[in-house]
């Protein structure tokens, strides 16, 4: 999944070498808290939060493809 998040949160932004996924286990939620250079953050968050729900859409069915349940969270 962090890999997953990582490709495509490098593709949208200015500063790709900023970008930074930290994974946590919430229970039998997993939690990826996604680190962005300050001026990107409006690219990943998209108008009305349209790119970074699909970004949550594609990460949780990727999880639950593997079985599991993940989230993306942004910092």
């Amino acid at each position: 999944m962090k890999e997953l998040t990582l490709l495509v949160v490098k593709k949208l932004v200015d500063k790709p070498d900023a970008v930074s996924v930290e994974e946590t286990q919430d229970g039998d939620l997993l939690v990826l808290t996604l680190d962005v250079d300050e001026a990107d953050k409006g690219k990943v968050i998209g108008k009305q939060g349209k790119v970074i729900k699909a970004i949550r859409a594609l990460v949780g069915a990727a999880a639950q493809k593997a079985g599991r349940h993940a989230t993306v969270e942004i910092d």
